[in-house]
């Protein structure tokens, strides 16, 4: 199992949590909520009004979101889903855990205890130079204050 850390559209309430509990794609189990230990910027854009993390570690903010332990066919379809490599790289990064559900080996446990964890997220390091311009979230609703709302794929 390999634990991810998803900021926007794939989190609970968000517009494709539904591939995170469709346990036809593989299994995702909600660990807790957790922030980047960095800062980094999350922005809206595109014409899709897309989350964007980009990868600029010490800008923006501490990014909030949700812990899952994946199996490999749920890494398989996220990778995919998440057009990685080209769109988005799944890097590992530090999480400051929030709030802890998952039960686990003592290492989890200690890990959680000491409130940071390591995960995989996807974030971008390939993205145009106007987007470091636009406004930086510290959390990701996609019927948020903004007004950017999420064009889910099936609608474009």
């Amino acid at each position: 199992m390999a634990r991810v850390f998803v900021y926007g559209t794939l989190k609970k309430g968000q517009p494709n949590y539904k591939h995170m509990i469709n346990t036809a794609k593989g299994l995702a189990k909600f660990q807790g909520r957790g922030r980047t230990v960095e800062k980094y910027p999350l922005v809206i854009a595109g014409k899709y009004n897309i989350p964007y993390m980009l990868n600029i570690p010490g800008t923006g903010h501490h990014v909030a979101g949700e812990i899952y332990s994946v199996d490999d066919q749920m890494l398989q379809f996220l990778d995919e889903f998440e057009g990685c490599p080209d769109m988005y790289q799944r890097t590992l990064m530090r999480i400051e855990v929030v709030e802890w559900e998952g039960k686990g080996g003592t290492g989890e446990a200690r890990a959680a205890a000491e409130g940071v964890v390591e995960c995989f997220v996807y974030s971008t390091m390939t993205y145009p130079p106007e987007w470091v311009g636009l406004p930086y979230h510290d959390s990701y609703d996609s019927s948020g204050k903004h007004g950017l709302s999420y064009v889910l794929r099936e609608s474009r």
